[in-house]
């Protein structure tokens, strides 16, 4: 009778296509996680037509923050 060992090369194989699955399905369950639960503000970037800010070193190409009056 033909015994399947954890030495076979098919074993290892399967092993290894299991694993490699699981870290990429574990991986995008993570990013899908991140992307839900986090609440980014808005930070500080330099609008179109106005000075930038003090610190801000970027602009938003469309920002989806309103301006707030101080």
């Amino acid at each position: 009778m033909n015994r399947i060992t954890l030495r076979s090369p098919k074993v290892v194989l399967w092993l290894a296509v299991s694993a490699g699955l699981l870290l990429v399905i574990g991986a995008n369950a993570h990013l899908v996680y991140m992307a839900v639960m986090s609440q980014p503000e808005c930070v500080t970037h330099a609008r179109v037509g106005e000075t930038a800010p003090d610190g801000a070193r970027f602009g938003a190409a469309r920002s989806s923050c309103n301006p707030q009056t101080r």
